[in-house]
């Protein structure tokens, strides 16, 4: 009962997800080794064969796929997410690979509440081919940013990046497989500094608090 009572009682967060959902396994990961100290209420996926789905159901969380196409517009939607958020008190939003873009309705009413896990050093390559993208370009370094969710794509109060150098003659998948191992570290770190409250907004930076 000690141990029920004491997962009810963590912070609790929602991952939304549209695909593989490697970085919900690396959250739900880091609450089994008590690296991180959560609890995910539930995962919710704009599609139905999101393998992330399935990783959740395989956790024991509940896992709920919401069709876009079932409601009239996009504000209505997000309504409908923001109802199954706040059946139980949801302390923060975690995009894992969640390829909506979300709208002011959503952001409003979820503000400094929400983090995204984007796989360049933003403000360079936002946008869904940022690994692509700065192979196209030829940079010799990119990363992984961990930043709030604002009303722009891609654009929010950044709260932690790591580069990662761009090897020569590495290829998309290549970049891309080493770039989600640092995503899996990273993403439950910044996690965990939100829920702790070490984490202060002022203007467009994240301070670190005690």
């Amino acid at each position: 009962m000690m141990v029920r009572a004491d997962h009810l009682m963590r912070p609790t967060i929602v991952v939304l997800c549209s695909g593989q959902g490697t970085n919900l396994q690396a959250i739900l990961r880091a609450i089994q080794t008590k690296r991180l100290r959560a609890r995910v209420a539930c995962v919710i996926s704009d599609r139905a064969d999101a393998y992330a789905l399935a990783r959740a159901r395989q956790a024991k969380v509940p896992a709920h796929h919401i069709d876009p196409a079932r409601f009239p517009d996009r504000a209505s939607y997000e309504r409908a997410l923001i109802a199954l958020c706040e059946q139980e008190t949801v302390r923060l939003v975690c995009l894992a690979g969640f390829m909506r873009v979300l709208s002011p309705v959503f952001v409003t009413h979820f503000r400094n509440r929400i983090l995204n896990i984007h796989p360049a050093l933003l403000p360079a390559f936002p946008g869904a081919h940022a690994v692509r993208d700065a192979l196209r370009w030829g940079v010799k370094v990119t990363g992984v940013t961990v930043h709030f969710v604002d009303e722009h794509v891609d654009h929010g109060p950044i709260v932690l990046q790591e580069a990662v150098p761009i090897r020569p003659g590495e290829t998309e998948s290549q970049l891309l497989t080493r770039i989600h191992q640092r995503e899996h570290r990273l993403y439950p770190e910044a996690i965990r500094w939100v829920l702790a409250g070490h984490t202060k907004i002022v203007g467009r930076s994240v301070k670190k608090v005690s």
